[in-house]
């Protein structure tokens, strides 16, 4: 996400907390921008989470995996 978005949220967040509050349309906007951050973050530590390996005490790499799925042989 650029950092144009980020300070655009941080500038709404500071609004909100105003006597004048934001406008409905700010409102909306400020909706968006933060689900858009939600969906970076979240593919991000999917991505580095998807390229984590696990190592026991005799050093067998196990990949880790998603709640439900089976571990791969």
């Amino acid at each position: 996400m650029e950092q144009k978005k980020i300070d655009r949220i941080n500038e709404l967040a500071r609004k909100a907390k105003t006597p004048e509050g934001l406008t409905d349309e700010e409102k909306n906007e400020r909706a968006m921008l933060r689900r858009e951050y939600v969906n970076a973050v979240t593919g991000n530590l999917r991505s580095q989470l998807d390229n984590t390996w696990l190592v026991d005490a005799q050093g067998h790499k196990t990949k880790l995996t998603r709640r439900g799925e089976k571990e791969p042989k």
